[in-house]
């Protein structure tokens, strides 16, 4: 995502002398895609564990349960200065980039958290949305420290 900035001098004589660059188009927003793999993991664990532990497989299918219900109602969207968490049309909470001092994505191999500091407060969020879209919007956005 691209445009381009154009400005147009003139001088003394009357020439017009026209500068451009390009830069990355961070004016749009880009709304996540829910992910269910939490979630699904979750209550298809909580099966076998039912049978064998049924403290543990209710625990685990209950979280399943709440993970899911988040992953379908919660948007995360990234606009040109803030993270929003949505439900819906309504807005939830407003994280502005100015305040954020680190983030990062726990477990590589399978995105399972992810985790930014604001200046005042630290944040965990499950990965309940694409994680890859997730990672290039953080890196365009708002670089790591």
């Amino acid at each position: 995502m691209t445009f381009t900035i154009e400005k147009v001098f003139s001088n003394k004589a009357g020439r017009e002398t026209v500068t451009s660059s390009i830069a990355p188009n961070f004016t749009s927003t880009v709304e996540l895609q829910p992910s269910y793999n939490i979630p699904v993991v979750l209550v298809i664990t909580a099966v076998p564990l039912i049978f064998v532990q049924p403290l543990l497989g209710g625990v685990f299918a209950l979280l399943g349960l709440f993970l899911l219900f988040q992953a379908v109602t919660l948007r995360l969207q990234f606009t040109a200065t803030d993270l929003d968490i949505k439900r819906g049309e309504k807005l939830i909470r407003r994280f502005p980039y100015r305040e954020w001092q680190n983030w990062r994505i726990f477990w590589h191999p399978v995105p399972i958290l992810f985790y930014f500091k604001e200046i005042n407060s630290i944040h965990f969020l499950p990965i309940l949305f694409d994680p890859n879209t997730l990672r290039t919007c953080l890196e365009e956005r708002c670089p790591r420290i």
